[in-house]
């Protein structure tokens, strides 16, 4: 069993920036594959980004790419998102996910999650 616990949410104006972090315990994580996802209001959880458990490979929505950077330590057991020139659409709840596959997993289909954080971006 992994325990995944997000961290960094917050509120910040439009093109500020915001570093989120998840925390993961209970199992070793250095080879699981890991992302992140966001749910909006009235909206169905989307992939944000998410990073290869083999080789680090990293995939990002056409949404964030270029604006956010997904990045892991294997050493810590702790998944990092930075968000930089963030806009209102990026509001949501951001939420860590896990899963034992190794590879680079694109997709919802992952075993672990965490409770979210809330990330507001206001003009």
């Amino acid at each position: 069993q992994v325990q995944l616990v997000e961290s960094g949410g917050g509120s910040v104006q439009t093109g500020g920036s915001l570093s989120l972090s998840c925390v993961a315990s209970g199992r070793p994580s250095s080879t699981y594959a890991m992302g992140w996802f966001r749910q909006a209001p009235g909206k169905t959880r989307e992939l944000v980004a998410v990073i290869s458990g083999y080789d680090q490979a990293t995939y990002y929505d056409e949404s964030v790419r270029g604006r956010f950077t997904i990045s892991k330590d294997n050493v810590k057991n702790t998944l990092y998102l930075q968000m930089n020139s963030l806009k209102s659409e990026d509001t949501a709840v951001y939420y860590c996910a896990a899963d034992s596959f190794n590879g680079l997993l694109i997709g919802p289909n992952y075993e672990y999650w965490g409770q979210g954080t809330q990330v507001t971006v206001s003009s």
